[in-house]
C-alpha cells in the first residue's frame, strides 16, 4: 500500500498534537495531553512493518517512559483514559505479536477526537491504524479505519483524500464479499460529491445505491441513499419532492444520531417553504434529544438562528448567534461557512446591512478555501441581492405563509406534530 493514499504531507509524525501548545497556555491540560498523545502515538510506530524492531531494552525503556507519562495524566478525562490503553495494548501487542489487538484502541481514540472536533488528529489516529496494523488486522477492522478516515477527510473538505479513502474501504469490502461495506463505502463517495457541490453526478449515485440497496433488502443503506436524495432535491429547490424523501428516510434510520441528522435537514426543508412551525419543531426535538455537541447539535442550533430571523424575532436570532458563535472553533468548514452566511442573512433582515457584508466575506472565504462550490456560488448569489427590498426570502425561496401544497407534505408536518408532545 502507498503512503500517498495515506499521507496528505511530511514532517515529523504526529505532530499534530503538539499545536495544541501553540493554541492553548503551556499550563493547560490540552498542552500536556497533547504531548501524551504524541508520545503513545510514537510509541505505537516501534511496531510499524516497515521499520527495524526495537531491541528488548529500547522497547521496555520507552514503554515505561510512555507509560509514566500517561500515569500522570490519570485525572485529566476521557482522553487520558484512551492513551493509557493505547499504552497497554502496544505492550500487550508486541508481547503476543498480535498487532491487530491494537485496532480497537486507536479506533476508540479517533472517534472520540472527533466527537471533540479534533478532525486532524483523528485522522493522524486513524493513519497510524491503517499504517502499523496493515495486513496484519481484521479486515473488518480495516474497512471501519478507511471509512472513517473518509469521513474525517470530508469533514476538513480533503475531498480528494476522502474520496481516495472510501475506495480503499469498498475494494476492501469488494475483495472479502462484504456487500453492505461495499455499498456503504459508496454511500460516502456520494456524500463527498454533494459536499463539494457536484448535484449532477450525487443525484446519480444516490438513485444507484438506492436501487442497489432495495435489491439487496438493505434497510440501512437504503436510508441512506433516499436522505441523501432528499438533500440534494432540497438543494435544488426542490423542496416538495425533498422533504417526504427525509420523512422517509427518518422511518427507515434505526440509529438515533441518524434519526436526528434527517430531522435536522428536514428541518431546513420546511423553512425553505416557509413552514417555520413545522421546521422549529423538528429542529428543538434535535436540541432536545441531543445534548452533546458535535455536529448533530452545531446544525440545528444554526437553523434554529435561522428561523429566529425568518420570524424578525430579534431577542431570538440574538439568543442562538451567540450560541453558534461560542461554538464556532468546533465547527468543520462547511458548518461554519453555513453559520456565517445565516448570521449575514439575519443581520440583513435586521437592517444591518455592514455587519450583514462582513459576515458574507467570511463566508465566503471559508467556502472558497475549502472548495466547497456550490455553497461558494450561493453566497455570491445571496450577496449580491444583499440589499434589494426583498432579500432575503426571495432568495431562499422562502414563503411568507407555508404552503403545503402535496398530500405528502401536509402528512409530514402533521407527522411532526405527533413527533413530540
Amino acid at each position: 500500500m502507498s503512503t500517498k493514499v495515506l499521507s496528505r504531507g511530511g514532517g515529523l509524525p504526529h505532530a499534530v498534537f503538539l499545536q495544541r501548545v501553540a493554541d492553548e497556555p503551556a499550563t493547560s491540560p490540552e498542552v500536556r495531553l497533547g504531548q501524551g498523545a504524541f508520545l503513545a502515538l510514537r510509541f505505537v510506530d516501534l511496531l510499524a512493518p516497515d521499520r527495524e524492531p526495537p531491541t528488548p531494552d529500547v522497547f521496555r525503556y520507552q514503554w515505561a517512559a510512555t507509560e509514566r507519562y500517561c500515569a500522570e495524566l490519570a485525572g485529566e478525562g476521557t482522553e487520558a483514559a484512551h492513551l493509557s490503553c493505547i499504552v497497554r495494548a502496544t505492550g500487550e501487542a508486541h508481547r503476543t505479536k498480535e498487532i491487530d489487538a491494537l485496532a480497537p484502541a486507536l479506533f476508540a481514540y479517533a472517534l472520540y477526537l472527533e466527537q471533540e472536533s479534533h478532525f486532524e488528529e483523528a485522522e493522524d489516529a486513524l493513519h497510524t491504524m491503517i499504517t502499523v496494523a496493515t495486513g496484519r488486522m481484521k479486515v473488518s477492522d480495516s474497512i471501519s479505519a478507511w471509512m472513517r478516515l473518509g469521513r474525517v477527510r470530508r469533514l476538513q473538505a480533503d475531498f480528494d483524500g476522502a474520496l481516495v479513502a472510501y475506495a480503499e474501504a469498498g475494494r476492501a469490502a469488494q475483495a472479502v464479499e462484504d456487500r453492505h461495506s461495499l455499498l456503504l463505502s459508496r454511500v460516502g463517495s456520494c456524500n463527498v460529491l454533494y459536499f463539494r457541490g457536484n448535484l449532477p453526478e450525487a443525484e446519480l449515485g444516490w438513485r444507484d445505491l438506492l436501487t442497489d440497496a432495495a435489491a439487496a433488502g438493505d434497510r440501512t443503506i437504503q436510508a441512506h441513499a433516499t436522505h441523501g436524495l432528499g438533500n440534494l432535491l432540497q438543494r435544488r429547490g426542490q423542496v416538495y419532492d425533498g422533504a417526504p424523501h427525509l420523512w422517509r428516510a427518518y422511518g427507515l434510520y434505526e440509529d438515533e444520531s441518524d434519526q436526528l441528522r434527517v430531522l435536522t435537514d428536514l428541518g431546513i426543508s420546511l423553512l425553505a417553504i416557509g413552514e417555520v412551525e413545522g421546521a422549529e419543531r423538528a429542529l428543538r426535538e434535535v436540541v432536545k434529544r441531543d445534548r452533546a455537541d458535535g455536529e448533530n447539535r452545531f446544525n440545528p442550533l444554526i437553523e434554529l438562528m435561522h428561523c429566529a430571523s425568518f420570524r424578525r424575532d430579534r431577542v431570538g436570532f440574538e439568543r442562538f448567534r451567540e450560541q453558534c458563535l461560542d461554538r464556532l472553533s468546533g465547527m468543520a468548514p462547511n458548518l461554519r461557512a453555513d453559520c456565517y452566511l445565516k448570521v449575514g442573512i439575519g443581520l440583513a433582515r435586521f437592517g444591518n446591512f455592514t455587519k450583514a457584508e462582513s459576515s458574507l466575506r467570511h463566508a465566503f472565504e471559508i467556502a472558497s478555501a475549502h472548495g466547497l462550490h456550490e455553497l461558494t456560488f450561493r453566497i455570491e448569489r445571496i450577496a449580491s441581492g444583499l440589499r434589494e427590498c426583498e432579500f432575503p426570502d426571495s432568495v431562499e425561496l422562502a414563503a411568507a405563509e407555508p404552503r403545503l401544497q402535496s398530500d405528502a407534505l401536509r402528512e409530514v408536518s402533521a407527522s411532526l406534530a405527533a413527533l413530540s408532545p
